[in-house]
């Protein structure tokens, strides 16, 4: 059975001493949770370690938010997966829309940047998505469909069921517009539909994919309760502790 998923991604956000007063505001706020789905952060990298030192004793998983597409070697500025799984981190997120859009990573990176993670015993967060005028020329499906193709399902059977998948419409990050729940549903069972073609049923039925995308304490229940949606991949609401907590409750 698939689990529920809440994950903040603080982006570059927050100094040390800010992400570690975040940190230890969520661990109180969450010292008694005994709900089901797993949480998860992504602080930038120069937090890692010591934001993992906070969380430690509390139902937190901790990610990074991106990586290298190379193992080590002269790289002034990246950071290796193995860098990465070393400060105790177990998630990193790949193929999110700014990196795709102000870094231009291709999909042929974001493959090799998968495969890496998954050797280094790490799971990655695979966002997927599409842009407004893809959305509003009706190929919103065929652009996410291509995305799948050309990166994870390209991966064997047994490593991609080792990913989380989040649907970003990119026209709804950080602009307060939101997919209906409606729009979230539909593309969220497209994409399970393409995962059971691809592979079989079920790995499309275990198989976690959340929504991201202006998720807020507002609307969080009424997305999570759609069928196909299976949490939420929270930027900017992550960034206040109630509102992160409001929507992990939601």
């Amino acid at each position: 059975m698939r689990k529920m998923i809440v994950a903040g991604n603080w982006k570059m956000n927050t100094t040390l001493p800010e992400g570690q007063k975040l940190a230890e505001e969520l661990t109180s706020l969450l010292s008694n949770y005994t709900g089901e789905k797993d949480i998860i952060i992504a602080p930038p990298f120069t937090h890692l370690h010591a934001i993992g030192n906070v969380i430690a004793k509390s139902p937190i998983h901790l990610s990074a938010q991106n990586c290298a597409s190379e193992e080590s070697g002269a790289y002034t500025g990246e950071v290796a997966p193995s860098m990465i799984a070393a400060t105790g981190a177990q998630y990193v997120i790949l193929g999110h829309s700014e990196r795709r859009e102000y870094f231009e990573e291709s999909d042929e990176i974001l493959l090799r940047k998968t495969q890496l993670t998954l050797k280094n015993k790490l799971k990655p967060i695979f966002c997927i998505g599409e842009q407004l005028t893809q959305r509003e020329s009706e190929q919103h499906e065929a652009t996410v469909k291509k995305q799948l193709e050309e990166t994870v399902f390209k991966l064997s059977k047994s490593d991609f069921q080792q990913i989380i998948l989040a649907y970003e419409p990119v026209w709804a990050i950080g602009t307060g517009k939101v997919a209906t729940p409606e729009q979230a549903q539909e593309m969220h069972a497209f994409i399970r539909q393409l995962i059971r073609d691809k592979f079989d049923e079920n790995t499309a039925e275990n198989m976690s994919i959340l929504y991201g995308g202006s998720c807020k304490p507002a609307n969080a229940a009424e997305l999570f309760g759609q069928q196909d949606v299976d949490g939420g991949l929270i930027g900017g609401a992550s960034l206040k502790a109630d509102d992160f907590y409001a929507i992990i409750n939601a």
